[in-house]
């Protein structure tokens, strides 16, 4: 029998997965002492069970990761038959190379202490890089939003006149795939990245005059690319340009840089829990991904195909 657990991270997300798989959450204390060490408690008979703990390590991500970890090592030692960490939006990711000498890759770092720490699974989505898949040393499904995001394009863009557009040359192979679910062509805005959060937008390969553009990527954060990649463009003579972005990092002042942008819409999802901010946002607009990852995780229990899903 599956069960879910819930660190602090998302319980709207983990309540809307359990709510699909008409399952409550198990009860659980994740608490902080005065010191702020991470306290867990599992209140119910876990023994024999597998296990699903929904945690994205975000904001605050040491701490939601930390969190993580003492779950799956409660589960562990409360005699769980199997423990799948399920990560919609996975921190650290962006370190998956050594950019430079002497620097880390965190990624694969934060992928063993995972594994250290006592899962058996992992269940994530739109990884920054393919990769980090590899860097676990147990199974990990990496799912994608391309069919939400391709149902809700349909439902709001007359397909005729739309072009998907990949903000940078390092996001080609998501894009495309995109626009080859949604038959229609792609672009690229080709970009020079100056210095570190910085970026320059260079030229715009394909023709985007006339058109609605759809921006896409995995991750956005600043909001810097995704605003300097719109003016290019509106520059080239699109029509208007939305942004369908899997997780909504949006630190510092990036939603106040994409409610006075030129942005017809940003579309995101709930991996992350969006912020007060975000919720009031005129033109950010936030869709669930509860029934994708829940169906995932009920193939997983049942032990069926994960992968079938994006056929």
């Amino acid at each position: 029998m599956m069960k879910i657990v819930s660190g602090n991270s998302n319980r709207p997300l983990a309540e809307a997965i359990g709510a699909y798989l008409g399952l409550p959450l198990v009860k659980a204390t994740v608490k902080r002492f005065n010191d702020m060490e991470v306290f867990v408690e599992i209140q119910e008979n876990v023994r024999g069970q597998d296990m699903f703990i929904i945690q994205s390590t975000s904001f605050p991500t040491n701490d939601h990761l930390m969190e993580l970890l003492i779950i799956i090592d409660a589960l562990r030692r409360a005699s769980a038959k199997r423990i799948t960490a399920v990560i919609p939006y996975f921190g650290y990711a962006r370190q998956d190379r050594k950019p430079g000498p002497r620097t880390p890759i965190s990624a694969k770092l934060v992928a063993n202490i995972i594994t250290h720490a006592g899962a058996d699974k992992v269940l994530t989505m739109d990884l920054h890089a393919g990769q980090i898949q590899g860097f676990f040393d147990i199974p990990t499904d990496n799912l994608f939003a391309g069919p939400v995001f391709v149902r809700d394009i349909k439902q709001h863009n007359n397909l005729s006149n739309t072009i998907v557009v990949s903000p940078d040359v390092g996001g080609v192979v998501r894009a495309r795939a995109l626009a080859k679910r949604l038959d229609v062509p792609l672009a690229i805005v080709d970009k020079r990245r100056e210095r570190a959060g910085e970026s320059e937008v260079m030229n715009v390969i394909g023709d985007v005059a006339g058109k609605s553009c759809i921006l896409v990527d995995d991750i956005i954060d600043s909001g810097g690319t995704l605003v300097n990649a719109a003016d290019a463009l509106l520059a080239k003579g699109a029509k208007d340009v939305s942004a369908y972005i899997t997780h909504g990092v949006l630190s510092g002042g990036a939603v106040a840089r994409i409610t006075g942008s030129k942005l017809k819409t940003l579309v995101i999802t709930d991996s992350i829990l969006p912020t007060e901010a975000v919720r009031i946002a005129k033109n950010i607009r936030v869709i669930p991904i509860a029934p994708l990852i829940g169906e995932a995780m009920g193939r997983m229990n049942r032990e069926e195909s994960v992968s079938s899903l994006f056929e």
